[in-house]
This record gives C-alpha cells, structure tokens and sequence, in this order.
C-alpha cells in the first residue's frame, strides 16, 4: 500500500508535463487566431517596407 501511496505523490517530472501542457495550448491559440496573426504580421511587413524605401 505504501508503493501506490508513494508512486502517487511523487512529483517528479511534473514540469514536463506543465511544459508540454503550456506548447498544447499556445499550438491551440495560434490554429484559433491564424488569420489575426498572419493579417499583424503581414501589416507590419508592410509598414517596414514603406519605411525603408522613404530612406532611399
């Protein structure tokens, strides 16, 4: 009884799975939000470019 009581409160590799938990939920996000994010990103490009050929 003592081997189960013990196995279950062990706490070792606990961060691996906060870890995995935490990249599961940003993979979610960026699926959810892709469109927003790609829509950002292809703005600010944008206004990089615009701002770089007003020096030349």
């Amino acid at each position: 009884m003592n081997i189960l009581k013990n196995y279950f409160q062990d706490e070792e590799g606990m961060g691996t799975v906060e870890v995995i938990l935490i990249i599961v939920v940003l993979v979610g996000l960026v699926i959810i939000f892709r469109e927003e994010i790609t829509g950002i990103v292809s703005d600010l490009f944008d206004n990089i470019t615009d701002k770089t050929e007003t020096f030349n």
